[in-house]
């Protein structure tokens, strides 16, 4: 029995290791008319399908009962050849608005989770329930290094994500 002792002492650390990667929070409304239109891409964590992209864009518009979504960037600089993904999203949480999920590949969804978002609309942080996506988006190309540094303190000791993979996306300068 003393040789099981220490794994029930670890049982609870793994319960609240769980525990705290199993919270992340959306905010608590989103307007969805307001959330409409294009939005830069800042930074993100890199996803496969992205592989190459500089000047990335994403524009959502109410169509019926889901939005459509155009996300744009060029390929291996903003000179590059630009590539045009479309796929649709369907809010899943009605109350908040802030959870929905995105299709890009036919019936194949993904959770696309508003987890921080300004007052007026001027950025929003989209990340997935288990922290595996993150895209920093902003109304403008650049975004104030002030308000950059405001959201990324608010990931890690909020929403505890881990920024290592957080890479930086090319806009056009303005």
């Amino acid at each position: 029995m003393k040789k099981l002792l220490p794994l029930f002492l670890l049982f609870p650390l793994a319960a609240c290791d769980e525990a705290e990667t199993s919270t992340l929070q959306a905010v608590p409304t989103v307007d969805v008319e307001a959330y409409m239109g294009t939005w830069y891409e800042i930074a993100n964590f890199p996803m496969r399908f992205q592989k190459g992209c500089t000047g990335t864009t994403a524009t959502y518009a109410l169509d019926g009962d889901q939005v459509s979504v155009v996300n744009r960037c060029f390929k291996d600089s903003l000179d590059g050849k630009e590539t045009v993904a479309k796929g649709r999203a369907r809010i899943v949480d009605m109350e908040s608005n802030a959870k929905l999920e995105v299709s890009f590949f036919g019936p194949f969804w993904g959770d696309y989770w508003i987890i921080d978002l300004a007052d007026d609309y001027s950025y929003a942080v989209v990340g997935h329930p288990d922290r595996s996506y993150l895209w920093i988006l902003s109304r403008t190309p650049q975004m104030d290094p002030r308000v950059y540094e405001g959201i990324l303190e608010r990931l890690e000791n909020e929403s505890a994500y881990d920024l290592s993979p957080l890479t930086v996306t090319e806009q056009p300068q303005g």
